[in-house]
Protein backbone atom coordinates (compact mmCIF):
# COMPACT_ATOMS: atom_id res chain seq x y z
CA UNK A 1 0.00 0.00 0.00
CA UNK A 2 1.23 3.49 -1.00
CA UNK A 3 0.01 6.03 2.05
CA UNK A 4 0.51 10.00 1.67
CA UNK A 5 -0.31 11.67 4.90
CA UNK A 6 -0.52 15.37 4.94
CA UNK A 7 1.96 15.98 2.06
CA UNK A 8 2.57 20.21 1.44
CA UNK A 9 4.59 20.91 -1.72
CA UNK A 10 4.54 24.70 -2.71
CA UNK A 11 1.84 26.14 -1.22
CA UNK A 12 -0.09 22.76 -2.35
CA UNK A 13 -1.80 20.74 0.57
CA UNK A 14 -1.66 18.81 2.88
CA UNK A 15 -3.19 16.04 0.82
CA UNK A 16 -3.66 12.92 2.47
CA UNK A 17 -4.56 9.28 0.16
CA UNK A 18 -3.91 6.00 0.11
CA UNK A 19 -3.50 3.63 -2.93
CA UNK A 20 -4.13 -0.38 -2.23
CA UNK A 21 -1.79 -3.02 -3.07
CA UNK A 22 -2.85 -4.09 -6.96
CA UNK A 23 -5.39 -0.92 -6.78
CA UNK A 24 -5.50 2.45 -9.36
CA UNK A 25 -6.22 5.96 -8.69
CA UNK A 26 -7.14 8.17 -11.23
CA UNK A 27 -6.13 11.85 -11.14
CA UNK A 28 -7.27 14.34 -12.61
CA UNK A 29 -7.73 18.54 -12.61
CA UNK A 30 -7.16 21.30 -14.78
CA UNK A 31 -3.60 21.92 -16.53
CA UNK A 32 -1.53 24.07 -13.88
CA UNK A 33 -3.40 22.40 -10.75
CA UNK A 34 -0.29 20.68 -9.36
CA UNK A 35 -0.82 16.77 -10.70
CA UNK A 36 2.46 16.86 -11.81
CA UNK A 37 4.09 18.31 -8.99
CA UNK A 38 1.75 15.85 -6.80
CA UNK A 39 3.62 12.85 -8.46
CA UNK A 40 6.86 14.50 -8.07
CA UNK A 41 6.54 15.14 -4.44
CA UNK A 42 5.62 11.57 -3.98
CA UNK A 43 8.99 10.04 -6.08
CA UNK A 44 10.53 12.50 -3.55
CA UNK A 45 11.84 14.76 -6.68
CA UNK A 46 10.88 18.02 -5.73
CA UNK A 47 11.54 19.56 -1.63
CA UNK A 48 7.62 18.47 0.50
CA UNK A 49 6.94 18.16 3.92
CA UNK A 50 4.48 15.32 5.47
CA UNK A 51 5.00 11.75 4.99
CA UNK A 52 4.90 9.06 2.27
CA UNK A 53 4.71 5.32 3.38
CA UNK A 54 5.29 2.05 1.34
CA UNK A 55 4.00 -0.75 3.26
CA UNK A 56 4.21 1.24 6.68
CA UNK A 57 8.08 2.33 5.60
CA UNK A 58 8.56 6.26 5.60
CA UNK A 59 10.26 7.76 2.62
CA UNK A 60 12.77 8.88 4.68
CA UNK A 61 13.91 5.56 5.76
CA UNK A 62 15.09 4.63 1.54
CA UNK A 63 18.05 6.06 -0.02
CA UNK A 64 17.05 8.48 -2.17
CA UNK A 65 17.91 6.49 -5.40
CA UNK A 66 16.21 3.06 -3.78
CA UNK A 67 12.69 5.24 -3.23
CA UNK A 68 12.72 6.49 -6.69
CA UNK A 69 13.58 2.79 -7.91
CA UNK A 70 10.44 1.69 -5.68
CA UNK A 71 8.14 4.61 -6.39
CA UNK A 72 8.81 4.91 -10.07
CA UNK A 73 7.65 8.04 -12.03
CA UNK A 74 6.73 8.15 -15.87
CA UNK A 75 7.02 11.49 -16.62
CA UNK A 76 4.76 13.34 -19.23
CA UNK A 77 7.68 13.84 -21.52
CA UNK A 78 10.50 11.23 -21.19
CA UNK A 79 14.31 12.10 -20.99
CA UNK A 80 17.02 10.27 -22.85
CA UNK A 81 20.34 10.75 -22.48
CA UNK A 82 22.13 8.25 -25.20
CA UNK A 83 22.26 7.82 -28.84
CA UNK A 84 20.50 4.46 -28.67
CA UNK A 85 18.00 2.89 -27.01
CA UNK A 86 19.67 -0.25 -25.67
CA UNK A 87 22.02 2.00 -23.69
CA UNK A 88 18.69 3.20 -21.51
CA UNK A 89 18.02 -0.47 -20.57
CA UNK A 90 19.54 -2.85 -18.10
CA UNK A 91 21.01 -5.84 -19.20
CA UNK A 92 17.83 -8.97 -20.21
CA UNK A 93 15.19 -10.19 -22.27
CA UNK A 94 13.12 -7.23 -22.56
CA UNK A 95 11.10 -8.71 -25.93
CA UNK A 96 8.31 -9.37 -24.05
CA UNK A 97 7.40 -5.67 -22.75
CA UNK A 98 8.28 -4.25 -26.15
CA UNK A 99 6.48 -6.63 -28.35
CA UNK A 100 3.17 -5.92 -26.23
CA UNK A 101 3.57 -2.62 -26.61
CA UNK A 102 3.54 -2.65 -30.16
CA UNK A 103 7.41 -2.78 -30.82
CA UNK A 104 9.08 -5.49 -33.45
CA UNK A 105 11.47 -6.98 -30.79
CA UNK A 106 14.97 -6.60 -29.20
CA UNK A 107 15.69 -5.22 -32.49
CA UNK A 108 14.16 -1.62 -31.08
CA UNK A 109 17.53 -1.61 -28.58
CA UNK A 110 19.63 -0.89 -31.96
CA UNK A 111 17.05 2.50 -32.99
CA UNK A 112 18.58 5.62 -32.81
CA UNK A 113 16.57 8.14 -29.95
CA UNK A 114 16.68 10.86 -32.46
CA UNK A 115 14.43 8.56 -35.09
CA UNK A 116 11.90 8.11 -32.74
CA UNK A 117 8.25 9.78 -32.66
CA UNK A 118 7.25 11.28 -29.56
CA UNK A 119 4.26 8.90 -29.31
CA UNK A 120 7.35 5.61 -29.74
CA UNK A 121 9.46 7.36 -26.94
CA UNK A 122 6.69 7.10 -24.74
CA UNK A 123 5.91 3.89 -25.32
CA UNK A 124 9.77 3.01 -24.44
CA UNK A 125 10.06 4.83 -21.43
CA UNK A 126 6.98 2.85 -19.83
CA UNK A 127 9.24 -0.24 -21.13
CA UNK A 128 12.15 0.96 -19.40
CA UNK A 129 10.46 1.55 -16.08
CA UNK A 130 8.93 -1.84 -15.89
CA UNK A 131 11.83 -3.63 -16.78
CA UNK A 132 12.89 -2.39 -13.55
CA UNK A 133 10.00 -4.09 -11.48
CA UNK A 134 8.99 -0.66 -9.46
CA UNK A 135 7.05 -1.15 -6.75
CA UNK A 136 4.14 1.75 -7.52
CA UNK A 137 3.53 3.33 -10.76
CA UNK A 138 3.38 7.49 -10.58
CA UNK A 139 1.91 8.08 -14.53
CA UNK A 140 1.53 11.51 -15.62
CA UNK A 141 -0.28 11.41 -18.62
CA UNK A 142 1.12 7.97 -20.05
CA UNK A 143 -0.82 7.80 -23.51
CA UNK A 144 -1.06 11.64 -23.86
CA UNK A 145 0.98 11.38 -27.68
CA UNK A 146 -0.38 8.04 -28.72
CA UNK A 147 -2.98 6.82 -31.18
CA UNK A 148 -5.99 5.00 -30.05
CA UNK A 149 -4.09 1.65 -30.83
CA UNK A 150 -0.95 2.36 -28.96
CA UNK A 151 -3.14 3.57 -25.83
CA UNK A 152 -5.05 0.22 -26.10
CA UNK A 153 -1.87 -1.35 -25.62
CA UNK A 154 0.03 1.26 -22.85
CA UNK A 155 -3.57 0.37 -20.97
CA UNK A 156 -3.36 -3.15 -21.31
CA UNK A 157 0.44 -3.67 -20.59
CA UNK A 158 -0.79 -1.21 -17.27
CA UNK A 159 -3.46 -3.36 -16.22
CA UNK A 160 -1.31 -6.67 -16.54
CA UNK A 161 1.42 -5.19 -14.66
CA UNK A 162 -0.52 -3.62 -11.73
CA UNK A 163 -2.86 -7.02 -10.89
CA UNK A 164 0.16 -9.85 -11.40
CA UNK A 165 2.46 -7.58 -9.69
CA UNK A 166 -0.31 -6.19 -6.88
CA UNK A 167 1.39 -2.72 -7.08
CA UNK A 168 -0.44 0.38 -5.81
CA UNK A 169 -0.76 2.96 -9.21
CA UNK A 170 -1.71 6.67 -9.38
CA UNK A 171 -2.60 7.69 -12.82
CA UNK A 172 -3.02 11.29 -14.05
CA UNK A 173 -5.17 11.96 -16.76
CA UNK A 174 -7.45 14.07 -18.82
CA UNK A 175 -9.67 11.52 -20.34
CA UNK A 176 -12.32 10.80 -18.33
CA UNK A 177 -13.45 8.01 -19.59
CA UNK A 178 -9.65 6.27 -20.18
CA UNK A 179 -9.73 6.97 -15.99
CA UNK A 180 -13.00 4.94 -15.37
CA UNK A 181 -11.14 2.42 -17.62
CA UNK A 182 -8.25 1.81 -16.11
CA UNK A 183 -8.92 3.45 -12.34
CA UNK A 184 -10.72 2.00 -8.88
CA UNK A 185 -11.31 5.62 -7.87
CA UNK A 186 -10.68 9.19 -8.68
CA UNK A 187 -9.24 12.34 -6.72
CA UNK A 188 -9.58 15.86 -8.69
CA UNK A 189 -6.73 18.63 -7.65
CA UNK A 190 -8.85 21.57 -7.08
CA UNK A 191 -7.92 24.79 -5.22
CA UNK A 192 -4.35 23.15 -4.54
CA UNK A 193 -6.43 20.75 -2.47
CA UNK A 194 -7.87 17.35 -3.17
CA UNK A 195 -11.39 15.86 -3.78
CA UNK A 196 -13.01 12.57 -4.24
CA UNK A 197 -14.10 12.84 -7.83
CA UNK A 198 -15.84 9.38 -8.06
Amino acid sequence: MLQVEHLCFLDWGPLSFSVGAGQCVGLSGESGSGKSLLLRAIADLDVHEGEVFLEGKNCVDYPGAAWRGSVAMLAAESRWWFDSVGLHFPEGDHEPVLLKLGFPGSEVMDWEISRLSAGEKQRLALARLLVRGPDVLLLDEPTANLDPRSTSLVEEVISEYREEQQVPVVWVGHDEEQLKRVANTALRMHGKQLEESW
